[in-house]
């Protein structure tokens, strides 16, 4: 399907997440791993999908392409309360993240950029997640057990936590791990045609 029209290209994933990689190829497409430091800085005034979106493409603007490349680069936060809670500092720091998410609503959102020579092209996806009381036995035991230390929020929905503590979502699954899939296939799709 998408990887036969894609044979003519060269995909590029600028993302050492894990997850993401594995969605890549769950998604059966071709791909190489590219890795660039960017300083993940935003101005304080960008709210939600704002934030996510200004720092995939500043993820992408460190990148000379060629003619054949397609650039992919995202950016995921949990949105709280008016606030980013990104990737937790250490474990004092996840803890109260996860204090913080424990019954209550709050957004996971991720902007993917897709980037060729020619033009550039940034969407993104918000899905509300609802946790239930999590006591603080349950998250000690996430933490020690699962160290979630690299996800946004302190937290995989995929893991002891999302099966336990995790009431209802609405939107997509794969967003929250890291990945909207359903919308990335579709959008890359019609960036290539």
């Amino acid at each position: 399907m998408l990887s036969e029209k894609l044979k003519n290209y060269k995909l590029i994933l600028a993302s050492a997440s894990p997850r993401r990689q594995q969605f890549f190829r769950d998604l059966n497409l071709d791909f190489e791993i590219r890795l660039k430091e960017v300083e993940e800085v935003y101005p304080e005034h960008l709210k939600g999908s704002e934030v996510t979106d200004f720092l995939a493409q500043l993820k992408a603007e460190v990148f000379d392409l060629k003619d054949n490349e397609i650039l992919v680069t995202s950016d995921t936060i949990v949105w709280l309360e008016e606030k980013v809670l990104g990737k937790p500092k250490n474990y004092e720091d996840a803890f109260v993240i996860l204090q913080k998410l424990s019954g209550n609503t709050h957004e996971v959102i991720t902007s993917v950029c897709l980037k060729s020579i020619q033009k550039i092209k940034v969407f993104n996806v918000t899905t509300q997640v609802t946790f239930s009381e999590l006591t603080d036995e349950m998250i000690r035991f996430y933490l020690d057990y699962y160290k979630p230390f690299d996800k946004a929020g302190a937290y995989g929905i995929q893991e002891w936590i999302g099966l336990v503590g995790i009431e209802r979502i609405e939107g997509s699954y794969t967003n929250v791990v890291g990945l909207p899939t359903h919308k990335f296939y579709k959008e890359l799709l019609c960036f290539i045609l």
